[in-house]
């Protein structure tokens, strides 16, 4: 899968409402489910909490996922960030802007620009 289609996939998820370890359809998605979803993979991660999450154990789940580890940004590339003390996060690069589950706002959303927040890691959906 390509990242237009990975894009296109996570767009389809706007609005889809917040729910933390959520996996999608009409029960809501948080930011692992959301990238899960757009990847068509199994969720990167089924055991964390919302805070004191590992980077080590986040990678792992990542590779498992078949995604790997890459320098620059394309879009459909998955983010993982900082978004707080103790907070990973991850998202969807659109090539302008992101599209992540976003817990203050309740659901899925896009916003364009630059993430808000350290980007730690960029990861590639791998052929």
């Amino acid at each position: 899968m390509n990242g237009d289609e990975i894009v296109r996939r996570a767009r389809a998820l706007l609005g889809v409402r917040f729910r933390a370890q959520g996996r999608g359809g009409g029960s809501g998605l948080d930011c692992i489910g959301l990238a899960a979803a757009a990847i068509a993979r199994e969720p990167v991660r089924a055991d964390y909490r919302l805070r004191g999450g590992s980077m080590a154990a986040l990678e792992l789940g990542m590779e498992a996922a078949g995604l790997r580890r890459v320098l620059s940004r394309q879009p459909g590339d998955v983010l993982t960030m900082r978004a707080g003390p103790e907070q990973l996060h991850l998202g969807i690069w659109t090539g302008s802007g992101l599209i992540h589950a976003d817990a203050g706002l309740r659901c899925a959303v896009e916003r364009p620009g630059e993430p808000p927040w350290p980007v730690l890691g960029i990861w590639r959906l791998e052929d």
